[in-house]
């Protein structure tokens, strides 16, 4: 927790000391994840205007987890800085054994070590913040877990990105 408190702040003292002519729309960006069960980096990039790619590398208790989204991009509530977008994409990752909590508050044990393999969807707000080169994302993860399951789960995140040109 207190490398998390670290990171954070480090996140929110660079959109105080950066700076960026206007907000416009970006082709790569950079930056942290923080989800209901992983914690880790992330990247973005567009292929166009509209659609994007992202890969999340998230660390969990005593494991990681690898998800690729690809990802349906538009401007929400005639703000262009603010983005509306909703995909699809996979999981790869395992956990070592021990007692996990699932979103809706039950547990789920595991004696051995476990492969996660599934798919995902994603829905999500992102906002680009004028005169910064910071974009902060909020989104919901719905996955479907195949290896370790099946389950259904639901992950929110929370991104904070630095976006290049």
């Amino acid at each position: 927790m207190k490398n998390t408190t670290h990171t954070l702040l480090i996140a929110v003292a660079l959109l105080f000391f950066a700076s960026r002519s206007k907000a416009q729309d970006y082709t790569v960006a950079a930056g942290l994840k923080f989800g209901g069960y992983e914690n880790g980096i992330s990247g973005k990039y567009f292929m166009d205007k509209n659609i994007s790619l992202e890969g999340i590398l998230g660390l969990r208790q005593h494991g990681a987890v690898f998800s690729g989204l690809y990802e349906i991009n538009q401007e929400a509530f005639n703000v262009p800085e603010l983005k509306f977008y909703y995909g699809f994409g996979a999981h790869i990752g395992s956990v070592g054994a021990g007692q996990y909590k699932t979103f809706n508050g039950d547990y789920r044990y595991y004696n051995d070590s476990q492969l996660f393999l599934g798919v995902d969807g994603v829905v999500g707000l992102e906002y680009i913040i004028p005169q910064s080169p910071i974009a902060v994302s909020l989104d919901l993860n719905p996955r479907i877990e195949l290896a370790a399951g099946p389950f259904v789960d639901l992950a929110p995140g929370l991104g904070i990105k630095y976006v290049f040109k």
